[in-house]
């Protein structure tokens, strides 16, 4: 199975549950976003709307970051999860530069959100998150592999239901039959993340 993510626009409420509990989920260092909402404006005043746009790693099937790793650091899973090696890593930013959506994020100091004294949960957490290497969203590829069914953070997270995760046929099909689309097509990238538009009174 090829994984991928639809994400429901009219139903996002922009709260940022999903971009806590990720946080929370595993414990990124300072400045690293896995998951994120953008604020995205359409229309001139005074008819203008804004939509809140939950942002995370495309997990492209042509994907950028993979192509230009000079140590092949990050990599494509058989089932489509973009993945990195933080052993092989160098945190050189490469994959950061060519990323069409500001997905990568360097994970720059030792220090942690209260200065160089890191407190319990950071001390815990960062082990898997060494400082001057790159991160991203996984798809909470810990809890696909583990086969128990748990959602991703996201998901689980998300008061209005606004996110599925699954099989990237299924929820790609869906999509489309719903005017769905994917982000900044002409990058080539093919995401496997979809979108439902809000439409409004629809």
């Amino acid at each position: 199975m090829t994984y991928g993510m639809l994400i429901d626009l009219k139903k996002c409420i922009g709260c940022h549950a999903c971009s806590v509990a990720c946080k929370e989920a595993h414990g990124t260092r300072p400045g690293v976003r896995r998951s994120r909402v953008d604020r995205v404006f359409e229309g001139t005043y005074p008819d203008v709307r804004k939509t809140a746009v939950p942002m995370l790693c495309m997990h492209c099937e042509t994907a950028p970051c993979v192509e230009i790793c000079p140590q092949e650091a990050t990599w494509k899973r058989d089932d489509g999860i973009v993945v990195i090696d933080k052993e092989k890593c160098i945190g050189c930013g490469s994959c950061q530069t060519v990323c069409p959506y500001d997905a990568r994020h360097l994970a720059a100091s030792e220090d942690g959100y209260f200065g160089p004294e890191l407190n319990e949960y950071e001390a815990v957490m960062y082990e898997a998150m060494p400082p001057a290497t790159m991160d991203k969203c996984t798809f909470c590829a810990e809890r696909v592999d583990a086969g128990d069914g748990r959602a991703q953070a996201c998901v689980a997270a998300c008061p209005a239901g606004a996110r599925a995760f699954g099989d990237l046929g299924e929820l790609k099909a869906q999509a489309e039959a719903a005017g769905g689309y994917q982000l900044k097509p002409e990058e080539g990238t093919n995401p496997s993340v979809w979108y439902l538009p809000f439409n409004v009174n629809e």
